[in-house]
């Protein structure tokens, strides 16, 4: 069994250029030839005293699935959070290195945090519908935030947000209705529609399942699928097979060190490092 007691150099290779392949799986599409969404250099993240983040670098790529794996502890939402600046909201953070999306730097001084979270939208892992809003209220909070009036207009994305998260069918008839009194699945894939309102350019994920029944787990990891189209998506996930099933490229973690990162095939089946070996078989976490 690998030594634990301290994290591995880390192993991480660029995004793939080979050319497309049929059919378009997960593990095909990770070969594509890949825009770079996220590219971060030696970013580290500190809590007060605390370093929750050590030297992180990866180039997460557009419009694909990258899942961010890891045991309890080993900084994995704190990285999903830096994603979109929402760490800052803890008071005593601060951050070292690079951290750019599609060329711009997000942490630069003349960047609006609130901006950031526009493009950067995030589902949490339990479902935080408003519970005094009505379903079509909760999908267009958002909007309505952000100063957008027009009836038409909201009525154009209250359809389209619904309907690609899988819901319009479902909700269409009962929009009235408080988001609170939806199932569980249903709840976590209006939130999805709630992100999606504002047309962010990437949605991040923190254990958008670990609540819901198997069912439910299936939809969203459907429309998981469904979204890479058009979406850059970043999830994080204690569920290894979920990982496996949903996503192009996998990230491990480790006490804070980014230990491995590669195509998600490459991750589950031949690891280069011992540490991501020993957790992807359930030895430790």
């Amino acid at each position: 069994m690998a030594d634990l007691s301290q994290a591995k150099p880390v192993v991480t290779r660029p995004v793939a250029s080979a050319p497309p392949m049929a059919p378009r799986t997960p593990a095909a599409i990770a070969k594509e030839p890949m825009e770079v969404a996220f590219d971060i250099s030696g970013f580290s993240l500190w809590y007060g005293a605390n370093q929750a983040l050590f030297d992180v670098g990866i180039q997460i790529p557009a419009r694909a699935v990258t899942a961010i794996i890891g045991p309890s502890g080993c900084g994995k939402s704190t990285f999903l959070r830096a994603l979109n600046r929402m760490h800052e909201l803890t008071p005593g953070t601060r951050i070292a290195g690079r951290l750019r999306l599609f060329g711009e730097d997000l942490y630069a001084a003349a960047v609006d945090p609130a901006v950031v979270r526009r493009r950067v939208g995030m589902v949490f892992q339990k479902s935080n519908p408003f519970p005094t809003m009505s379903i079509a209220e909760n999908v267009l909070v958002g909007l309505r935030l952000n100063g957008v009036n027009d009836r038409a207009l909201l009525r154009q994305r209250l359809e389209e947000s619904l309907r690609m998260a899988a819901l319009w069918d479902e909700v269409k008839d009962i929009l009235g209705r408080p988001g609170s009194s939806l199932s569980g699945g249903q709840q976590q894939r209006l939130c999805i529609a709630r992100a999606l309102a504002v047309q962010p350019e990437v949605l991040l994920m923190d254990e958008p399942c670990s609540a819901l029944d198997p069912l439910a787990t299936a939809k969203i990891e459907e429309l998981i699928n469904d979204l890479r189209a058009s979406f850059t998506v970043i999830i994080v996930t204690h569920n290894m097979q979920q990982a496996a099933r949903v996503s192009n490229r996998t990230a491990f973690f480790y006490l804070g060190r980014l230990v491995e990162y590669d195509e998600t095939s490459t991750i589950f089946m031949n690891p280069s490092n011992p540490q991501t070996e020993a957790y992807v078989a359930g030895r430790f976490g």
